[in-house]
């Protein structure tokens, strides 16, 4: 202003200057108010702009509070749904639904040693937890570095405790999340009419790492409430080297080359190649997601306000709520995720993955989201990250305002990200932080711009200085105490860093130092996989061989109060607080269990370990079974989403199938055995083993009285099938393919088989003379009970262009003939409009898988659709709408 003042003043005091220098004085002491006063202004809109959307968050948390209270005073509850009217305010209405009985389920054991199926929770009474919490909050890397779509083979696992087989129950509609209900407890009569955001999602926006809205925006805000975007974009298949014969009616395909002749039925018009097929009109939309991955991942297993555990599993960040038995899905990573930490203000979460199949789509990075809207806030180190981010933690003394992430590149670089600058944030420092394993990084809950990183024989104290720069203290040990691993990390409420390690011990770190201040030794046999700090002052310690849960005190003080989860859940991979005394533990077998210290814990989740290869639909009833490279047989109900059995069947299965009337359930082998279950009673009703070879493919013909399997010795063995699915009879085999077999198809009166091979070959057979049929042509007519075949005239349009005869894994159709579905070596599930005769088809693709998706199955009434997903011992179920 004084400046400004003496211009105008010597303005005044020369005669020979005009008006015109007094205003274009004041026109630019007006211009220098107006951009501060804009930049102000645009601050404070971002401001409010993100304490809305808090406050959105935390009415919605209140709402559910007050349904749960309600619930458990035995009113019926008032549920608050926020609605905007046509003037753009909000407003409220209440609606009530009928409670529902809440109680916590007991397992009964009906075999000592297998795992239980009811996994339903208690509804806790008591209050949500307050104050900071001090938990580790870190990195998923695996003590030994695996591939990122690859977990090695399990040891054989001990059965698992399961409760009596549930009988079997009607088809019933799809029920939404609200008004879902679990294997013990009764379908309410009435929908809980809670808003859209607790509906799970299926959102898969793969055309890129960023959506198109920000959380600055409005159009977020409004996200709890808006329609769903489609699942996936529609892709075109290319065109192929098709030809097509008129004249004898075959279409000639190349698979790598090799020529496949397929018969058109004589009723089929003429095959335009130029015309392109329609996608369906159907969508699928992800419903439920089986598994969990905490074989080779740690601290990825976290409570919400919203009454939500958060865990992954293949490419989907799965938000369970355990007492509701719902689901909702965070589907923007297009491979595994690989680490997963919650930020201070519990509503936002950061995941990261490595890198994928597409090299750009799919590049390692850390996705930061809104856990209620699911809405992606930023994307960080897209371009960056060389193999995937190993870890990742908010700061915590400055309210979440920084990120940091550890890649799992050979260097291990350790970097820090202001994620709220721009859709890629922006990065402060990095540097290279071990030649080591890092297994864990966290930000110091009072000490701003402290870093705590731990791994392979090491733990690191950073500094992030003023000017940004990174510098590093390495932990001091007493040489004879130094373990091999340190493996997790935690902090007390006085700021003390609390390290467990690969010996069983724990260690004290006294607060701004590097030197140890207190050591436990012994407290598990083998490593401390997990820490805990609990709100009032005291810590869990979680073993990861001995599956013992300790508690202490706030002076790391045994109190005497532990307890062991069985072994067949495998070692204790994290453990997380709940509400109340509850806590919540995840597994190296997959599993999530629940309970507390005194009273013992139940499983909430359960999965596969290793690889799942056999995935079959019950032919009646709304149940499915899947069996893997773990030896685990499992039975799920897809309704109430809930293991009926389990049971280990000390065999590594490849292929599963129903018999045609439900009362018989087969598992081909690797080993070359196959085994016959009575889907009740889990005895074993028959086994045989037919060569040394995998059994690639089991089938029931549609009349019950034969089964077909086809093996990786390249022979179809067929067996007469007697006393309700008990005895079995071979009848021969058929022999003339040069490859192993892939997939099998019984004809509807159960007279011909049709197969293809892993050289792409089509042949027919005789089922009841095991003799191959001299030419396709005289079976073009014939109307196949199944579409597992992708070599089929009905499946020429599932093939893109260039496909290596690989690619397709699984096929398959509804009952009613109009859709088809495929799984795919580059983790997609695709849906056709059936019969898919056109060269040039389009389909709807959706992601979720990491790996190859092996096999793909509808349910008998068609209302959903099931995936497995191969290396990342994934099952998603999809809703057919």
């Amino acid at each position: 202003m004084e400046g400004h003042e003496s211009r105008i003043s010597r303005a005044s005091d020369s005669p020979g200057d005009t008006m015109n220098d007094v205003y274009a004085a004041w026109h630019e002491m007006l211009e220098s108010e107006g951009a501060g006063l804009a930049a102000r202004v645009a601050e404070l809109e971002v401001r409010c702009s993100r304490q809305a959307e808090e406050l959105l968050c935390l009415r919605s948390t209140l709402a559910d509070a007050l349904r749960r209270l309600n619930a458990l005073e035995g009113r019926a509850p008032t549920t608050s749904n926020v609605q905007r009217n046509g003037g753009g305010t909000y407003t409220e209405r209440t609606t009530g639904t009928p409670t529902r009985e809440l109680r916590i389920r007991q397992p009964s054991y009906r075999e000592s040693v297998k795992r239980t199926s009811s996994y339903g929770s208690s509804a806790s009474s008591l209050s949500q937890r307050r104050g900071p919490q001090h938990q580790s909050t870190g990195s998923l890397q695996s003590d030994s570095p695996a591939s990122s779509s690859s977990l090695s083979p399990a040891p054989s696992p001990s059965p698992r405790a399961t409760p009596a087989p549930l009988t079997p129950h009607p088809v019933q509609p799809y029920r939404s999340r609200n008004n879902s209900t679990s294997g013990n407890q009764s379908p309410s009569p009435a929908t809980n009419n809670l808003t859209k955001r607790w509906n799970s999602t299926g959102d898969f926006n793969a055309q890129g790492l960023l959506p198109s809205t920000r959380f600055t925006t409005t159009k977020s805000l409004l996200n709890l409430y808006s329609k769903p975007s489609q699942n996936g974009p529609i892709l075109k298949h290319g065109t192929h080297t098709c030809q097509y014969n008129e004249e004898d009616g075959t279409v000639r395909m190349f698979i790598r080359g090799r020529p496949v002749i397929l018969y058109a039925p004589s009723d089929h018009d003429n095959l335009d190649l130029s015309k392109v097929a329609p996608p369906p009109h159907n969508k699928l939309k992800l419903e439920w997601v089986y598994g969990y991955r905490g074989k080779d991942c740690r601290n990825n297993l976290y409570l919400l306000p919203t009454g939500e555990i958060v865990y992954f599993v293949a490419a989907v960040v799965v938000l369970f709520n355990v007492d509701e038995q719902c689901q909702r899905h965070y589907t923007g990573h297009t491979d595994d995720v690989k680490c997963l930490a919650v930020h201070p203000n519990k509503l936002i979460i950061a995941t990261g993955q490595c890198a994928g199949h597409d090299r750009l789509d799919a590049r390692p990075h850390v996705r930061v989201w809104n856990s209620v809207s699911l809405a992606t806030l930023a994307v960080v180190g897209a371009g960056s990250l060389e193999r995937a981010a190993a870890g990742v933690a908010f700061s915590r003394a400055d309210g979440g305002a920084l990120l940091a992430c550890v890649d799992d590149g050979p260097d291990h670089v350790i970097s820090v990200w202001e994620w709220q600058r721009g859709d890629k944030g922006h990065c402060l420092a990095e540097t290279k932080c071990s030649v080591d394993t890092v297994v864990a990084v966290e930000f110091h809950p009072l000490d701003r711009n402290q870093i705590v990183t731990c791994g392979k024989g090491h733990i690191a104290f950073w500094t992030l200085d003023a000017s940004n720069v990174l510098y590093k203290r390495m932990g001091i040990f007493e040489t004879r105490d130094k373990p091999k691993y340190v493996t997790c990390l935690a902090f007390n409420h006085n700021g003390d860093v609390i390290s467990g390690d690969s010996n069983g011990n724990l260690i004290v770190w006294g607060r701004g130092t590097n030197t140890v201040h207190k050591l436990v030794r012994g407290v598990h046999e083998g490593a401390v996989f997990s820490l805990c700090g609990l709100k009032d002052g005291g810590l869990v310690s979680g073993g990861g061989k001995d599956g013992r849960l300790v508690l202490f005190d706030a002076d790391l003080s045994a109190t005497g109060t532990e307890n062991v989860i069985e072994g067949h859940y495998g070692g204790v991979r994290v453990v997380t607080e709940g509400r109340g005394r509850q806590l919540f533990v995840g597994t190296t077998r997959n599993c999530i269990l629940h309970g507390d210290l005194q009273l013992g814990f139940v499983p909430a989740v359960l999965g596969h370990v290793d690889e799942v290869w056999g995935l079959a639909a019950h032919p009646s009833l709304p149940q499915f079974a899947s069996a893997g490279w773990d030896r685990l047989l499992q039975l799920w109900d897809a309704l109430s989403h809930s293991t009926v059995w389990s049971k280990d069947i000390e065999e590594r299965a490849q292929c599963c199938a129903w018999a045609r009337d439900g009362g018989a359930l087969a598992v081909g082998c690797v080993s070359g055995r196959w085994l016959v279950y009575h889907p009740q009673t889990r005895e074993l009703l028959a086994q045989h083993q037919d060569g040394t070879e995998p059994i690639q493919t089991i089938e029931y013909s549609p009349n019950n009285r034969l089964v077909a399997i086809g093996s990786r010795d390249n022979f179809i063995y067929v067996y007469q099938v007697d006393d309700d699915g008990a005895r079995y009879s071979r009848l021969g085999k058929c022999l003339g393919h040069s490859s192993f077999i892939t997939h099998l198809d019984w004809s509807e009166d159960s007279q011909y088989i049709r197969s293809n091979s892993g050289d792409y070959e089509v042949l027919f057979w005789n089922a009841t003379t095991c003799r191959q049929a001299p030419s396709g042509a005289a079976l073009r007519d014939v109307p196949w009970a199944s579409a597992h075949c992708p070599l089929a005239f009905s499946c020429v349009g599932v093939w893109p262009e260039g496909a290596d005869g690989t690619d397709i894994n699984s096929c398959t159709r509804t009952q009613d003939g109009r859709l088809a579905a495929t799984g795919d070596d580059f983790g997609k599930v695709k849906l056709y409009a059936y019969p898919v005769t056109q060269p040039k088809s389009l389909c709807a693709a959706y992601g979720g898988h990491s790996s190859h998706v092996t096999c793909v199955r509808f349910l008998p009434d068609d209302t959903r659709l099931l995936s497995a997903g191969g290396h990342d011992a994934a099952l998603l179920q999809w809703l057919v709408d």
